[in-house]
């Protein structure tokens, strides 16, 4: 079912109305650059977790002496570690620490926002943005558009 042209105008509104209130929620939505990223992470990872498990095999199987075989699987199992970390923890919001930061009143660079200052919040007289788009949409059904 295709939509009207005025449902379509409504949806262009809605959707600039939406940027210009949150850009960033805006820019997760489109799923820009935060999935690509976390794919890297969660590829690089898995890269590293092999690496580690190489490592461990590497000193099981080589005839070393027992101090080097169990340094070098010590540090396997690190590296294994971390890959595992990397590649689990890749998909977290990255706007998470960041408020936690905000919320303890300290300033600084995010990781989210590249550095920017933050922009004070906007004060909105009246109702919240999908209220509006709501009675906007009552009325237009009233007057029988």
């Amino acid at each position: 079912m295709e939509l009207s042209e005025e449902e379509l105008r409504l949806l262009e509104q809605m959707e600039r109305a939406l940027v210009e209130e949150d850009p960033k929620l805006a820019s997760t939505l489109r799923g820009t650059s935060f999935q690509r990223a976390a794919r890297r992470r969660m590829i690089l990872g898995g890269v590293i977790l092999v690496a580690g498990i190489g490592m461990l095999i590497v000193a099981v199987l080589l005839d070393l002496s027992a101090a080097l075989q169990t340094v070098v699987g010590v540090l396997g199992f690190v590296v294994m570690l971390g890959g595992a970390i990397l590649a689990l923890t890749s998909t977290r919001a990255p706007h998470a620490p960041a408020a936690k930061v905000r919320a303890a009143g300290r300033t600084g660079f995010g990781v989210v926002d590249g550095g920017r200052p933050h922009r004070p919040v906007r004060q909105r007289s009246g109702s919240p943005f999908m209220e509006r788009m709501e009675e906007r949409w009552r009325r237009r059904r009233e007057r029988g558009f």
